[in-house]
């Protein structure tokens, strides 16, 4: 397991930061696949439990919000999320579905705002001035505090950390996680200009994101009974679940920069 989870990672991490590096269209393309295939799964999941979201109405509103992201002059969202609320409503008027709609219908709007809304603070970010170090800084913290967490918690982890959701998750492996990822965080942000107190800030809000973010599915998951979103890369599981971190650190990151330091 561990030599498949490395080698798809040999394979995806050049990928992602040659896109990265380029911008533009292409790593807007690349993060609307991730999205789309992350909220696929999210749906996917949810009709294991009998549950009916719309892939053709969320999948769509995936995309347009990741356009807005990429160009958000056009107002896209601003339509696209009512538009779909509505629309949908209205097609279960037309059918007259009065049995679990409520549920098909809610969750169809939330997996979109979820995998979509939320990816698309990777293109927000890569399109700030200087975008691209405070999106690999986003990168970097959010896969040392993911990487080390599961390290330190597989050597050393004893006591659980939110046992309920994650039965593998301990306190060592979130801490030590959270720990190196502050220290990363805050060394690149130095770098980049940071003074000396926003760095370790950013790096607080930073992993306190990843790990929520990474809790956040796996109550999901808990909740469907699934342990993994699903088997598309080999040895990590589906997309969302190598994305989940990144839907939670990727707007912290953007927020702060766009509120107290551009």
């Amino acid at each position: 397991m561990l030599t498949r989870r490395v080698l798809s990672a040999i394979v995806l991490l050049p990928v992602v930061l040659a896109a990265a590096y380029v911008g533009g269209p292409l790593f807007a393309a690349l993060v609307s696949l991730a999205a789309l295939l992350a909220g696929f799964e999210f749906y996917r999941i949810m009709r294991r439990i009998s549950y009916q979201p719309s892939y053709a109405v969320g999948l769509a509103l995936i995309a347009l919000s990741m356009w807005d992201a990429y160009n958000p002059s056009l107002g896209i969202r601003g339509w696209a999320v009512p538009a779909a609320v509505m629309a949908l409503l209205v097609w279960y008027i037309l059918r007259q579905d009065t049995e679990g709609f409520l549920e098909n219908w809610a969750l169809t709007v939330t997996g979109a705002l979820y995998t979509g809304v939320l990816a698309g603070y990777l293109v927000s970010l890569r399109n700030l001035p200087n975008g691209l170090n405070w999106l690999l800084l986003a990168f970097l913290g959010t896969w040392t505090c993911d990487t080390t967490a599961y390290l330190v918690g597989s050597r050393w982890g004893r006591r659980g950390f939110f046992t309920n959701i994650s039965p593998n998750k301990t306190v060592e492996g979130a801490v030590g996680g959270c720990l190196a990822g502050i220290v990363v965080v805050s060394a690149v942000g130095w770098y980049l200009g940071l003074s000396v107190w926003q760095a370790p800030v950013l790096g607080t809000v930073l992993v306190v994101g990843v790990t929520l973010g990474d809790l956040a599915e796996s109550l999901i998951k808990r909740r469907v009974g699934t342990k993994d979103s699903g088997d598309i890369i080999p040895g990590h599981g589906g997309m969302l679940d190598r994305i989940d971190s990144l839907l939670f650190s990727a707007p912290v990151v953007y927020y702060f920069v766009t509120w107290l330091v551009l």
